[in-house]
């Protein structure tokens, strides 16, 4: 059987001797913790404990906060990446978007200046679109979204807000083609505005530029003189704007003179047209409005035939 070593005496072993003193430990620590509840006198005895066990508290915790804060950098930083590419994203579309906002804004603009230049007119109109340009050195024509579908014809003009753009050389079924004023291979009586001056304006095959020669050295032709069609030849109505004067200088002979135009016209940058239709002269006596008595003819007083009364 083991032999108990008489100078270690255990604090749970059996007998009296033991039981009071685990009696008297017990007690003791609960006038200590009474003691300190009321008086916290180990408080500072505690602080100082913390001072020494806190240093093995951080460090015993700090492999568990290095990962944290490794998976925290790395969820962050691809967060961002996430965010900062949707926002680009949400940029870019809401840029696209004003854009589109803005070019739709010009073209209500554009298509308003329309309405009103033929509420003005009073003529006969048909609108259009562009959906294709040809503007090299020799050929300056534009391509229509009507054709004969939508009756339209050889020679029709076509105007935007501004002024003549040209006029209709091809139909197709849906589609036409139009020679600009700028052609070299167009022409139009114009009238100046200011005097009366009669003259023919021809394409230059610059977009921005109308030669007007042959004009007499007496005649009066200032810079910005504003021309309009003359309605020669049948082709144009009379008093549609065409360009504005420029300059002007002497030909080499000394006898005429010849002057560059600006066409009135944005020839590069409308969208949308206007095509003159020819509307018929009304033939006979004008149709009464409701509401007006029609004039009878007191025939009383006429003769009758043979002179008789």
């Amino acid at each position: 059987m083991p032999v108990t070593s008489p100078d270690k005496v255990s604090l749970f072993a059996e007998g009296t001797v033991s039981t009071l003193r685990l009696i008297v430990y017990l007690a003791a620590a609960m006038i200590i913790m009474v003691i300190d509840h009321r008086g916290g006198y180990l408080q500072g005895l505690r602080n100082m404990a913390n001072l020494v066990v806190e240093p093995a508290y951080r460090a015993a915790a700090l492999p568990s906060e290095v990962v944290r804060a490794g998976k925290l950098a790395i969820a962050t930083q691809s967060h961002l990446v996430d965010e900062n590419r949707a926002l680009k994203e949400a940029l870019l579309l809401a840029q696209v978007r004003l854009n589109r906002m803005s070019a739709l804004t010009a073209q209500n603009d554009r298509l308003k200046q329309l309405l009103d230049v033929q509420r003005d007119l009073g003529l006969g109109v048909q609108l259009a679109q562009l959906i294709d340009i040809d503007l090299d050195p020799f050929r300056h024509r534009v391509v229509l979204n009507a054709g004969s579908a939508q009756s339209i014809v050889v020679g029709q003009p076509v105007l935007d807000a501004f002024g003549v753009m040209g006029q209709v050389v091809e139909v197709m079924p849906n589609t036409s083609v139009a020679m600009l004023i700028t052609d070299p291979a167009h022409a139009i009586p114009v009238m100046v505005a200011r005097t009366g001056l009669r003259t023919i304006a021809y394409g230059t095959g610059a977009i921005d530029r109308l030669q007007l020669p042959n004009i007499p050295i007496s005649a009066d032709l200032k810079v910005g003189d504003a021309l309009v069609t003359s309605g020669l030849g049948g082709r144009f109505p009379a008093g549609f704007p065409v360009g504005e004067v420029l300059e002007i200088s002497n030909d080499e002979s000394g006898m005429f003179a010849a002057a560059i135009a600006r066409p009135a016209a944005a020839l590069d940058r409308s969208g949308e047209v206007l095509l003159l239709q020819d509307l018929p002269q009304p033939m006979g006596p004008p149709v009464p409005e409701p509401g007006m008595q029609t004039p009878v003819e007191d025939v009383s007083a006429s003769p009758a035939p043979g002179g008789q009364p």
